[in-house]
């Protein structure tokens, strides 16, 4: 059963990502295209999308039990993986970026742009470790020692926030101790498909990291950013010749490349499969799944040649692009129909227009007080350098 009004959903999004954007007009080209500007504001939306991703899963998912089933986002359930490889690549072209413009930016690499990222993970950790025990989950201290290690995962939606900075580390040691760009981007390389093979060697499981299959299918768009911001004016040029003929072919690879990998991953290959073929089927379901994202990212950034996009909704969402990310899941769960599969939601909204007005209404004032307090414990862990 469908609301009639959930359609309406869609073309608000739709008015929201074009709302204000000027089509640049012939043989014109947004310059701007792979800004920090344009690419954080289309990273905020990304995470809208992630967060209806999300509700998806908790509104229609094949997995849940049939008395809860209330369609009408069903088409955000596979899409999580794109939406991640969106992130991934400009994390890895605005760290390029900012490598070739900033002065000395490896020194004090880490105490900028990792140990935020830390203070993040560790401040929403305890806010749903917190949360679970108000709502009524049942936990030993040592259970609770094991959540406030953050080994065991509060928010489960925080994975990404283990996963980035360990690319990040990868990026500065391989950008510091090789001399020639083109190596340290294939040591990324290669510590990327290292970090595949451990992901696909461990089986689904609900304690620790690496738990399934979204913590590995979309990460090779980091280095592949990387790679693009090296070579991007020679990129950027290749693809305007013909400029029109390459976003056709480019959206058409996103459906027909998608269609043959959920093929292939439900019936042929997979990740739920077992016996000594069960990593390779993992590798190629990834890899795959890697393909899907390229084009689907590519589609974004053959988009952003000829839009130059911008709002101030759009450019609100990519102030707090992380802060929303990590804190809207607090909201699809208080809101669903129930609570982690754990206790009972707090309110159970079935009407999925209101269950999505609700969940948005709630995350961004939410995502606001976290970066409140995000960038004060910040300021006081990581004092700015002096000069």
């Amino acid at each position: 059963m469908t609301n009639d009004w959930t359609y309406l959903i869609y073309l608000l999004l739709g008015a929201l990502l074009f709302l204000g954007s000027s089509p640049v007009g012939k043989g014109q080209w947004n310059e701007e295209y792979t800004s920090l500007k344009q690419t954080k504001m289309l990273q905020g939306f990304t995470a809208l999308l992630i967060a209806f991703h999300h509700m998806s899963q908790k509104t229609c998912a094949p997995w849940k039990p049939q008395r809860y089933m209330v369609h009408g986002l069903d088409p955000f359930i596979p899409m999580g993986y794109m939406l991640v490889g969106f992130f991934l690549f400009c994390n890895g072209l605005g760290l390029y970026k900012s490598l070739k413009s900033k002065p000395n930016y490896l020194h004090g690499f880490v105490r900028r742009r990792i140990v935020p990222l830390i203070i993040a993970y560790y401040l929403s950790e305890i806010i749903y470790l917190a949360l679970r025990l108000v709502m009524g989950q049942q936990m030993t201290s040592t259970e609770i020692l094991w959540y406030l290690s953050g080994l065991h995962m509060a928010n489960t939606n925080g994975w990404y926030l283990i996963v980035l900075p360990f690319f990040c580390l990868a990026f500065r040691a391989a950008f510091r101790f090789c001399k020639r760009e083109g190596t340290a981007i294939l040591l990324v390389f290669l510590f990327t498909l290292a970090y595949t093979v451990l992901g696909a060697s461990i089986d689904h499981q609900n304690d620790w990291w690496m738990r399934g299959e979204w913590w590995y299918n979309s990460i090779l768009l980091f280095p592949l950013g990387l790679l693009f911001a090296k070579f991007e004016a020679k990129v950027t040029a290749f693809f305007r010749k013909g400029y029109w003929l390459w976003l056709v072919v480019s959206i058409a690879a996103v459906f027909l490349l998608f269609r043959a990998s959920q093929f292939l991953n439900n019936g042929v290959w997979g990740y739920y499969g077992s016996g000594p073929m069960k990593v390779p089927h993992r590798l190629m379901s990834a890899a795959f799944e890697w393909l899907v994202s390229l084009a689907y990212v590519w589609t974004c950034f053959l988009i952003m040649m000829k839009v130059r996009f911008g709002n101030p909704i759009l450019k609100g969402l990519g102030l707090i692009t992380l802060e929303f990310y990590l804190i809207h899941g607090m909201f699809v769960e208080l809101f669903g129909f129930n609570f982690l599969e754990l206790t009972p939601s707090l309110v159970y909204i079935r009407n999925v227009p209101l269950y999505v007005a609700a969940v948005l209404a709630c995350s961004i004032p939410a995502a606001l007080i976290f970066r409140f307090i995000w960038k004060k414990l910040s300021g006081r862990i990581v004092p700015r350098e002096t000069t």
